[in-house]
């Protein structure tokens, strides 16, 4: 079986003032931090524009080249007319893996209504895992926290990797 420290995480960080270099990018450098001490090994670090093309072709080359098991993206999930995370996100998709997505708010809910706004999504192309994480580093902490448990089980089931879950349940019972 894989251990977490093998799993390849790639980061991304949507945000056209970040790019412009008007605004310092903390919620990337945040994610990087919290998944290494998790034991997971951060191989990509890129800060892009809202900008849906870019974002879809970051997006593919990552996952056809097999570059990364997971991307975390940050920024880009809410109202705002510049932010298309979750529609670049979706037109790479080849799963859509919603249950991610959905306890994320559902956890979020817990702490702040506005949560109720992040449109972020999650789903799989090829052998990787897309996430798309709220850009404020206050969400990401939070919502990281609040998945980091079932990423792993998640990541080797995608890869082939798992054991039997029913037989682990058995053993458990």
């Amino acid at each position: 079986m894989i251990m977490p420290e093998s799993w390849r995480t790639a980061v991304i960080t949507l945000s056209d003032k970040g790019y412009a270099g008007l605004r310092m990018d903390e919620s990337g450098p945040l994610i990087k931090e919290i998944m290494e001490g998790a034991g997971y090994d951060v191989v990509s670090m890129d800060l892009l524009p809202d900008e849906q093309g870019m974002i879809e072709n970051r997006l593919k080359e990552i996952c056809d080249r097999e570059e990364a098991d997971l991307i975390l993206t940050t920024g880009g999930t809410g109202f705002s007319e510049r932010d298309c995370t979750p529609e670049a996100t979706l037109a790479v998709a080849q799963k859509n893996a919603p249950g991610i997505a959905e306890a994320m708010r559902y956890a979020s809910l817990q702490i702040t209504p506005r949560a109720m706004l992040s449109r972020g999504v999650s789903v799989i192309r090829g052998r990787t895992l897309i996430i798309n994480l709220p850009g404020s580093p206050k969400a990401v902490k939070e919502n990281l926290e609040y998945i980091l448990n079932s990423l792993s089980h998640g990541l080797e089931i995608l890869t082939g990797t798992a054991g039997e879950c029913a037989e682990e349940d058995m053993k458990k019972s």
